[in-house]
């Protein structure tokens, strides 16, 4: 426990003497990098809405196409069997072309958060040296002691 405490402390450090200008100057290039990631938050977003709306309308422009060629032939056994025919090939294609979608909105979702939004407000590129959790090493270092 006492590693962590002189670990946490010389990362604090003295806090040093800065001048106004230099925090003045320091706050605006932060002020900036918000507004820009806001902006860039924002447009992320409305492209996935916009991936959303595309969905729906697909839907409709497939049904339209089926339904034009099917109901447009004028006689009617022909219509039964063209319906019967195209409307398992309609749903094929639209459950085909709005998955691929849905799997592209959740790559692209799952990316931009990831990335995007994780590197924007919690990755600073400073700090102490990562470790991951061993087992190992605590167990060793409880006997040791």
């Amino acid at each position: 426990m006492e590693s962590i405490r002189t670990t946490l402390l010389a990362m604090a450090g003295d806090g040093g003497n800065h001048d106004f200008g230099e925090m003045f100057v320091h706050q605006m290039i932060e002020t900036i990098e918000f507004a820009l990631a806001t902006v860039s938050n924002t447009a992320s977003y409305l492209r996935l809405w916009a991936l959303s709306l595309a969905h729906g309308q697909l839907a409709e422009v497939f049904m339209m196409l089926t339904f034009k060629i099917t109901f447009t032939v004028n006689s009617f056994p022909l219509t039964v069997i063209l319906a019967i025919i195209l409307w398992p090939v309609f749903w094929g294609i639209t459950f085909f072309v709005l998955m691929c979608m849905d799997c592209l909105e959740c790559a692209l979702h799952t990316l931009r958060l990831h990335w995007v939004e994780f590197q924007n407000k919690f990755y600073k590129g400073q700090g102490y040296l990562f470790r991951p959790y061993n087992f190992k090493m605590i167990l060793l270092s409880v006997l040791d002691a």
